[in-house]
């Protein structure tokens, strides 16, 4: 071997080692680094996991601490999701309003306890995960206390007990650290009744009676409906007997079990006459003190539903039977109850041409376009299993004025199906009117089944000229309306003065201002 072979051979040798030390340098170090960051990542998560027994508990109430252990709801909110209706009692949780106070984002929120048993429940909680560092503001109809991960409310003395198919609301406001906190909040409520969580099934649902059809009663002769006759609907138009376009025009009562005296004939045909009204709306609550699924007196909003009928049949009026939901905020809530009133109602009157079916007065709150669907999409059938054309109005989202949402995905048994649409003038202007206007505009047929010219609290100040705004599209279109409402409520929206004791007749100084603009309205 030559020494130019030998020296080759060694620079060779000495380059291979040091690529070795290389490799091991680099492989060494890329180790290391893989275990600094494991044991940041570990170090991390135990600084990051508070232990629930020491975390800094908030008291906001009057009572003292029992120093109870805190139980794992964990599995108890699956099981009692606030949406699933499989309990006879469970808690619908929703958000509201939302600002920003010192920077950090403040929540207002509303829990519906809703008890759909045939028992009274008492010494009832809710519990609530998600507020882990939140700061409790202000609540009401309750006594709340954060510990923890957990919001836990109790009842006050006199909503300490709810009515068997009764319903109770609290309502709190939620200080957070940021943004993302108000995200970790759970959707689920976890309702316990005497320390326990309550499990009991949701009663069996009853099945719809055989109801014997109502004897029809005669009509006067050249009134509104034997001129008439049946109504249907033609594209987005309301048509009569003969095919052309009819207008309705008239009036809401309050509520029926609030106000029973304005249900009478005399009444109905002062409207008729006077005004110039050929319908009346029969507005009977749902949720309310007195409503229909709570604590009302069924059978005798019943008969003032069948009494408010006969009335404005043997007026040749059309009639309006509103299923007038609004605190219980989704039609769902008492869908069961629903079912079987609407088979009741569409058995009697299937031989009346002349009433009108409002299926669910004004969805609000959380409830969706979407929820309101799924339960028209189970009573239309209904109801059309004993009266195949009756005119059926679905209420729409947030208190009936997003109509654009229905117009982009309608009921399945769309024929002689209406929108509802309600409006008050001082407060839903131009961005309400352009919702009226898309869904006109995309062929949905809409009925302005209630309206007023005051604030949407229904009193307040009057709007004259939004009312007149409002009215410009309502003829455009050839809209139906009822004008909200008959009775003496100290209220703007009231059409009778509330030092008015009369129940018909009424003379020009015995009408509220919104009294004499409605009845010039109509009467126009």
């Amino acid at each position: 071997m030559n020494k130019t072979t030998k020296i080759l051979i060694a620079v060779l040798a000495v380059a291979v080692i040091i690529i070795a030390l290389l490799l091991g340098y680099i492989l060494g170090t890329k180790k290391k680094e893989n275990e600094d960051v494991t044991e940041a990542v570990k170090t991390t998560e135990a600084t990051e996991a508070p232990e629930k027994d020491t975390e800094k508990e908030t008291e906001v109430s009057t009572e003292e601490d029992t120093n109870e252990p805190e139980e794992d709801t964990t599995e108890a909110e699956k099981k009692n999701d606030s949406t699933d209706k499989k309990y006879a009692c469970y808690v619908k949780l929703s958000s509201g309003d939302s600002w920003e106070d010192g920077g950090k984002p403040v929540v207002q929120y509303s829990a519906d306890l809703m008890n759909k048993s045939k028992a009274d429940i008492s010494g009832w909680e809710i519990k609530i995960d998600g507020f882990t560092g939140a700061e409790f503001v202000s609540g009401w109809n309750g006594k709340f206390k954060i510990k923890g991960d957990t919001l836990s409310i109790t009842p006050e003395s006199y909503n300490e007990t709810v009515a068997a198919k009764g319903s109770t609301n609290v309502g709190f406001q939620i200080k957070f650290k940021d943004e993302a906190a108000t995200k970790k909040v759970s959707k689920n409520a976890v309702l316990f009744v005497g320390g326990k969580e309550y499990t009991e099934p949701m009663p069996e649902k009853e099945q719809p009676k055989e109801t014997p059809k109502k004897e029809k009663v005669e009509t006067e002769s050249g009134t509104p409906f034997d001129n008439h006759g049946k109504l249907s609907l033609k594209g987005t138009d309301i048509v009569d007997k003969n095919g052309k376009p009819y207008q309705l025009k008239g009036i809401s009562t309050h509520g029926l079990a609030w106000f029973p005296d304005y249900v009478n004939k005399e009444a109905f045909k002062t409207l008729r006459d006077d005004w110039g009204a050929n319908i009346i709306r029969l507005a009977m609550y749902t949720a309310e003190s007195g409503g229909y699924c709570t604590d009302g007196d069924q059978d005798k909003l019943k008969k003032l539903v069948d009494d408010g009928v006969t009335y404005a049949t043997e007026l040749g009026m059309y009639v309006i039977i509103d299923w007038h939901i609004l605190h219980d905020t989704s039609p769902l809530d008492n869908q069961d109850e629903a079912e079987l009133f609407w088979a009741e109602m569409a058995q009697k009157y299937a031989d009346y041409e002349n009433v009108i079916f409002e299926i669910c007065n004004e969805p609000n709150g959380s409830t969706t376009w979407s929820d309101v669907k799924e339960y028209a999409d189970t009573i239309i059938p209904i109801i059309r299993k004993y009266d195949k054309d009756v005119i059926i109005v679905v209420g729409t989202p947030t208190w009936s004025q997003d109509v654009d949402l229905a117009a982009k995905d309608p009921v399945k048994n769309s024929e002689n199906v209406m929108y509802a649409i309600h409006f008050y003038a001082a407060t839903h202007k131009d961005n309400i009117r352009s919702k009226l206007e898309t869904a006109h505009g995309a062929g949905l047929p809409i009925f302005v089944t209630e309206f007023s010219i005051c604030e949407a609290s229904g009193n307040g100040e009057i709007d004259y000229d939004s009312a007149d705004t409002w009215f410009e599209l309502i003829n455009k279109y050839n809209l139906s309306y009822c004008g909200w409402n008959l009775s003496n409520k100290d209220e703007a929206s009231s059409l009778i003065d509330s030092s008015c004791k009369k129940t018909s007749d009424w003379k020009e100084d015995e009408l509220s201002e919104t009294g004499k603009w409605l009845r010039d309205t109509i009467s126009n």
